[in-house]
């Protein structure tokens, strides 16, 4: 399996589902930021790559980064993200 893709969208508070938001809103931040994200993904245990000026495909007027996970390949991505969404609400909350 290849690498995993997290783009800022996914935790994105201001987005909806269908805009590209896969984490519930009560994980969800405001303006989340790529350097956020990668140490979320540290926390949780798997390399993170940052790529800063790639866009989501979905907003391509907006580049906001992402983050590519390494060592994620028997992890389910959902599990993954949602992992990634908690870890950002404690990070926040520091």
């Amino acid at each position: 399996m290849p690498d995993k893709i997290l783009w800022t969208t996914y935790f994105d508070a201001d987005k909806t589902r269908r805009e590209g938001r896969r984490v519930p809103v009560e994980l969800a931040i405001e303006e989340p930021t790529v350097d956020e994200i990668a140490q979320a993904v540290q926390q949780v245990g798997y390399d993170a790559v940052i790529e800063r000026d790639m866009t989501y495909p979905r907003e391509p007027w907006q580049a906001r980064g992402r983050v590519i996970v390494r060592g994620a390949d028997d992890e389910a991505k959902n599990d993954l993200v949602q992992a990634v969404g908690a870890y950002l609400q404690a990070i926040r909350n520091q």
